[in-house]
Parts: C-alpha cells; structure tokens; sequence
C-alpha cells in the first residue's frame, strides 16, 4: 500500500474515538472559540491580522504533526486547537468583515467541506478515519477539520445571534443534534464516516456557543467570565483530559462512532 512519493508509512496518526475523544474535542472548540476573540477582540488586532497569527500557528503545528512518525497525543491536539482558533477569526472575518453573513457564510464554508470530503473520496476511495497514515491522506484529514471547525463558527454564531435563541439555547440545539448522530450511529444505520464528520462538524457550534456564553456581557446573555481567564481554564482541563485518556488503555472503536 506504501506510495513512493509518500514516504515511509507511520503508526497510526490519530487517536481511536471514544467518549474521551468526544470530550476533548468540545474542550477544544470551546477553547477556540474564548482564545480566538480574546485576540481579535480583547486585543483588537481584529480579525484579518488573528487571523494571520493563528494560521501561521496552524501551519507550524499541522507540519509537525505530519512529519510525526507516529501518534503524539499533546501534538495532535494542539494541531485541533489551531484549526479552531484560525477558524474562529476565519469565519468571523468573513461573515462581520466581508459583510458575507452568518447564511451565506455557512453555505459557502458547508460547500467547502463537501467539496474537500469529494476530493478525499475521489483520490483515496474512503473519508474514513480509521487508518489515517500516509502523509497524502492525513493531509486530506487535516484540511477537512480546518474547513469543518470554520463552518461550525459560522453555524453557532447563526444559531446564537441571527436566530435570536441566545447561546444557551443555540448550545442545546447543537447538543441535541449530536445526540441524533449518536442515536443514529448506535443505530447502524447509517456510514460511520459520515456520521463522524456530522458530530466532528456539530461539536464546533457547540463550543462556539459555549465559548461565547462563558464570554460575553450578561446583558446579551453570557456570564461575562474573561477570554483569557476562560481560555486558561479550558487549557487547564485539556489537559487534564489528556492525561488522563493517555494513562488509560486505550480501546479502539469504529472509527467513524461519534460516540
């Protein structure tokens, strides 16, 4: 299976998704969402040059974690906290910035993602998840959580402020919504490879609302906590979670589970 042009094939790159994974991930959208604003709010570098600062972060950590020989829990994760943050001020720079909006920011992100997946499926014959090795895929991986984390922004902040319902509300929608694909994974009836990629996309709104419901003023509807002090506890649980999913054994699942 090893390609010439691809170089030696690694371990494989990505951790088995279980209810720990799950976990992490929406610590991770939360803490991209609270870190991205805290930049280009808090700070006020805006969100074009935060945008900029977390891409350059990004392209670090994803070559590094593609040249990895194997999988590094703190590694990948980082590479997950990256995409969020560069999606956070992606989005925003194009729905607020660009004056694209909320809805057509969304359709444009959620073309992406499906023209990202083709693209994956046309040259691999699979978007699964479960074997991510070859530097070719993984980077067909990697670009489908950067165009899905962006979309996610762009779907929270839509459900929160353009729909009216308010981060708290937006947050139980998006929960619901993930509870759906579980019920439908648990099910069987439908690829656990899209069913992933639903829970990996929905889990980003989720955070996003949670992000901004931990962050903005208690008149529109927040508890008014801090970026940076928000983002330093969500770090914090992180890596907690880390720690603790990397000293347990780990157990492998179908790849494509959201759950």
């Amino acid at each position: 299976m090893s390609d010439s042009n691809e170089g030696p094939l690694h371990g494989n790159k990505v951790p088995p998704v279980t209810m720990a994974f799950w976990a992490i991930k929406i610590a991770a959208t939360t803490l991209g969402e609270t870190a991205g604003d805290a930049l280009s709010m808090t700070l006020r570098l805006g969100y074009a040059v935060s945008t900029l600062v977390f891409f350059a972060l990004f392209a670090v950590a994803v070559t590094a974690q593609i040249r990895a020989r194997g999988f590094h829990p703190f590694l990948y994760w980082t590479v997950i906290v990256a995409t969020t943050t560069v999606g956070t001020t992606m989005a925003d720079f194009a729905d607020r910035s660009l004056g694209i909006g909320y809805v057509g920011g969304s359709l444009v992100l959620f073309g992406l993602v499906l023209a990202v997946l083709l693209l994956w499926w046309r040259s691999e014959g699979s978007i699964s998840v479960q074997d991510i090795r070859l530097p070719r895929v993984e980077a067909f991986y990697w670009a489908t959580i950067l165009a899905s984390n962006t979309l996610g922004t762009a779907l929270g902040d839509f459900l929160a402020d353009s729909s009216g319902l308010g981060y708290r509300r937006g947050a139980l929608v998006f929960a619901g919504a993930l509870v759906v694909v579980a019920v439908l994974w648990r099910l069987g009836v439908a690829s656990n490879s899209i069913l992933f990629w639903a829970a990996f996309i929905l889990t980003r709104p989720l955070g996003a609302t949670l992000g901004d419901f931990l962050t903005k003023p208690t008149s529109t509807g927040g508890l008014n906590l801090g970026r940076f002090s928000s983002s330093a506890v969500l770090l914090a649980i992180m890596v907690a979670l880390i720690l603790l999913n990397n000293r347990t054994p780990r157990r492998e699942t179908g790849a494509g589970a959201p759950a």
